[in-house]
């Protein structure tokens, strides 16, 4: 653990001093939060550029880190030693004479942090029996992920090849779980860093909204309540959740303490469909908990750009000087800001593709709305553009070339998103609850109830309208609602259309939407509590039905009450075992099951779980049909397992139960495993 936190603090510390390039006003937490996400993607990208070279090994991980560090040598330079000296004059001001506002905001963060550290301890845990998981979503991708991380930390897997589906590009974003593996080279442990990375990241993530948020609406308590929307999001199953209370003997305590279900989530006809973010998609999907805080950190920079009126985003940038003596005027001389920032800002949604693809389609969206909006700041999205360009185009270009993957299989008609026979407004409202209204009330907040500093922005002393012909005509509260129309756009596309071979896997895009409906749900919840004692309690009311359900799921996980086992006691031995007698590069033919126990090896899979190579695009028909036909025997097995050149075959309880393997076929190899109901043979 202790390696881990070292490791996370370092990347935070030099991707906080890059934040100095494009913020030249933000607090010292939110650089250390933007820069554990900035500084885990480079740290990511650097050590896969190194590890294609020679490889990942504990040398090269180290020259990644010395990279990723390299900026905080700016901390001790000129404007950036000032602007950094005088940040942690702030952040230290903050934490003297206490007053009941500074300990609200202290119980805020620390409670969110140890909220992220019992959550995500009970993603992955060992014990005498095997290897298990709390989270009721992440029995399929928890073996994923850990077949991807040690195919990078024990497997040799440069070039990537998809362990999964051997000989074919790893095409999957897969630098968190590269992340890892590079941790695994200094001596971290798989669990520990995995721990140690997802805390990070989510609670980055959570400072990176707030802040996000409070820029868009200028309200603090807006903006801390939207983290614990996005957290705490569900639907109206808290309403089953009394149903369910009521229908059982047990007390409300002994209920809570082992709760039976999910109440955002479910997979039976007429089930919850949206999920928790926690639940369903932060710890399964790594990728997403390190691309999200980082597209947000580039949607603030281009939210900057696209309010920055004309008088200014014609000029040299010397009248947008930073605190203490002007970091930014000084660094980029008389280069415009706009384009300084924005060009930076397409350097890191540059890296997206590796970390988190749809990510970058969301950046795409709402970045061509904003090009017709303004499209008298040509020059600051082309400048994004170039950034984003000559880091992605390459990417790309790597990723597709030689992938198993088929685009065409990415997009098709299919209204209502996953909402089946159900009429899709029910549905909506029936997994989302007063999300959808309460956006609406904030957009009729934005639009009829402007501030009175709204008002006093636009006018002058004698009444007159400020605007000229060299200024923009947008006002400060149409340009928010302005901003939300590519969320809502992704949010209507979303329901017409399916945008990966599984409909479900349209929640990587609707997610954002809720990103995108955070500012001006919370507005609205925030405008309701400061309308009197009535309005107070309607508020806490709508907190209720927004985070009731998803806090319910969240507790399931925290509290234990799941408790699904991944991969037994014999897996685990005879996966060490594995390790020990085939080479880095062995191919295993195994079942085609999620839960295989070559996962734990590092080693490449002829085939695994269906369900993943068919939602990322794979055709895995004929294969599938192959490994059938090589586990029931005879001559055509042979030829088989000659063609795909397999290494050694397990047979365990999971072929037994999928595949039905001629054992006594098998039995004329030499057993090269054998650990309980688990036995390997070589067969080359």
């Amino acid at each position: 653990m202790f390696v881990s936190l070292v490791l996370i603090f370092g990347i935070a510390l030099g991707g906080a001093a890059l934040t100095y390039f494009f913020e030249s006003d933000e607090p010292l937490l939110w650089r250390f939060a933007a820069g554990t996400v900035i500084g885990s993607a480079i740290f990511g990208m650097v050590s896969f550029l190194i590890a294609m070279a020679v490889g990942l090994t504990a040398v090269s991980a180290a020259a990644a880190l010395v990279v990723t560090l390299l900026p905080v040598i700016l901390l001790n330079r000129g404007p950036f030693r000032k602007d950094f000296a005088l940040d942690r004059a702030r952040a230290k001001g903050k934490m003297q004479s206490a007053t009941t506002d500074k300990l609200v905001r202290f119980l805020y963060y620390a409670g969110f942090l140890v909220l992220f550290c019992l959550f995500f301890s009970h993603a992955m845990y060992e014990t005498a029996e095997g290897i298990y998981t709390g989270a009721s979503n992440n029995l399929g991708d928890l073996p994923y992920h850990i077949g991807a991380i040690l195919s990078f930390a024990e497997g040799a897997n440069f070039p990537p090849e998809n362990p999964s589906f051997a000989g074919a590009k790893f095409s999957y974003p897969f630098v968190a779980d590269l992340l890892t593996a590079a941790f695994m080279q200094f001596g971290a442990g798989l669990r520990q860093a995995m721990f140690v990375q997802n805390v990070a990241w989510a609670f980055g993530l959570l400072i990176i909204i707030e802040r996000f948020v409070f820029k868009l609406v200028n309200d603090r308590l807006a903006s801390k309540l939207a983290p614990a929307i996005l957290f705490f999001s569900g639907g109206l199953g808290f309403l089953w959740f009394f149903g369910d209370v009521a229908a059982q003997s047990k007390g409300l305590v002994e209920f809570l303490s082992a709760l039976p279900k999910d109440y955002t989530i479910g997979h039976e006809p007429g089930a919850f469909r949206w999920g928790n973010s926690l639940t369903t998609l932060f710890i399964t999907q790594r990728s997403l908990l390190l691309g999200m805080p980082l597209t947000l950190i580039v949607l603030g920079i281009l939210w900057q750009t696209f309010n920055i009126d004309k008088a200014r985003s014609a000029g040299d940038g010397s009248e947008h000087v930073g605190k203490a003596g002007g970091t930014t005027g000084q660094w980029f001389g008389r280069v415009p800001h706009g384009l300084a920032a924005m060009f930076l800002a397409g350097l890191l949604a540059g890296m997206l593709p590796l970390i988190h693809l749809h990510s970058l389609a969301v950046l795409f969206v709402v970045t061509a709305f904003l090009f017709f909006y303004r499209i008298d700041l040509w020059r600051e999205w082309l400048s994004f553009g170039a950034g984003v360009c000559m880091i992605a185009v390459p990417q790309l270009v790597w990723s597709i070339s030689g992938s198993a993957t088929e685009t065409t299989k990415f997009f098709g008609w299919h209204f209502g998103w996953d909402s089946q026979d159900a009429n899709i407004l029910w549905f909506w409202f029936k997994n989302t609850g007063l999300l959808i209204p309460l956006v609406i009330f904030g957009c009729a907040l934005y639009w009829y109830g402007r501030s009175s500093e709204d008002v006093k922005a636009e006018k002058t002393k004698g009444g007159k309208s400020r605007k000229s012909a060299d200024q923009t005509v947008i006002r400060p509260t149409a340009a928010l609602l302005m901003f939300y129309v590519p969320f809502l756009f992704i949010f209507l596309i979303s329901n017409v259309a399916k945008l990966a071979p599984w409909e479900w896997d349209n929640i990587k895009l609707l997610i954002y939407w809720l990103l995108g409906s955070l500012p001006l749900a919370a507005l609205a919840i925030s405008w309701i509590w400061r309308n009197g004692s009535i309005g107070k309690f309607a508020a806490v009311l709508c907190c209720i039905a927004l985070m009731f359900s998803g806090a319910l799921d969240v507790w399931r996980t925290v509290s234990g009450a799941v408790r699904m086992n991944v991969f037994d006691a014999d897996a685990v031995r005879a996966a060490n075992r594995m390790k020990l007698i085939a080479e880095p590069q062995a191919l295993f033919l195994n079942a085609p099951t999620y839960k295989s126990a070559v996962a734990l090896t590092g080693r490449r899979s002829l085939m695994r779980y269906p369900g993943h190579l068919g939602s990322h695009g794979i055709d895995y028909g004929e294969r599938e049909r192959d490994v059938k036909t090589m586990y029931a025997g005879g001559p055509a097995a042979e030829e088989l397992m000659r063609k795909y050149g397999i290494d050694f075959v397990l047979i365990s309880p999971e072929e037994r139960s999928l595949v039905k393997p001629n054992e006594p076929f098998f039995a004329k190899y030499p057993v090269a495993a054998d650990f309980g109901q688990y036995k390997v043979y070589r067969v080359r």
